[in-house]
C-alpha cells in the first residue's frame, strides 16, 4: 500500500496546471462538450465493470460489456457519426483505434484465455491515454 501512496505521490508532481496544459483545444458546441463527457464517464464505467468481471473470470460478461459498451457495436448508442465532425483527425483515429480495440477485446475474451485478453484491453486504454494526453475539450 506504501508503494502505491508514494506512486500517486510521484504522479501528481508531474501533472502541469491548467495553465500549463499544451494539450490540443477542441472546442465544442455547449451540447455536445457535455455529451462528450457522457459518453467518457460511460467508458470509465464500462471500463470498471469489465475489469471486475475479468477479476471474476468471467471472460464472456466481459466481453457483452466492452463489445455493447465499447467496441464498434456501440458507436450507434455514443452518436459517433454526430460528434466526430466536430472532432480533429487525431483526436478522431483515437476514439476509432479505441472503439475497434475494444472490438478486439470481446473477440479476445470470449476464447476464455485471460491473460490474452488482459493483453488486447490494455490497447483500449492506450487509446484512451493517447487521446487524453493530447486533446481537452471546452
Amino acid at each position: 500500500m506504501q508503494t502505491s501512496a508514494f506512486a500517486l505521490l510521484m504522479s501528481a508532481s508531474t501533472i502541469s496546471s491548467a495553465n500549463d496544459d499544451t494539450r490540443q483545444l477542441v472546442q465544442l458546441p455547449d451540447m455536445m462538450q457535455q455529451h462528450m463527457m457522457s459518453n467518457m464517464r460511460d467508458h470509465l464505467v464500462a471500463m470498471n465493470t469489465i475489469l471486475t468481471h475479468l477479476g471474476n473470470n468471467e471472460l464472456d460478461k466481459a466481453a457483452d460489456v466492452a463489445e455493447q459498451r465499447l467496441g464498434m457495436s456501440s458507436l450507434g448508442s455514443h452518436g459517433a457519426d454526430h460528434m466526430a465532425k466536430f472532432m480533429p483527425a487525431g483526436m478522431r483515429k483515437a476514439g476509432t483505434s479505441m472503439h475497434k480495440a475494444a472490438s478486439r477485446f470481446a473477440l479476445k475474451a470470449q476464447e476464455g484465455e485471460l491473460v490474452p485478453a488482459y493483453k488486447v484491453l490494455s490497447e483500449v486504454t492506450a487509446a484512451c491515454v493517447a487521446c487524453h494526453s493530447g486533446y481537452r475539450i471546452r
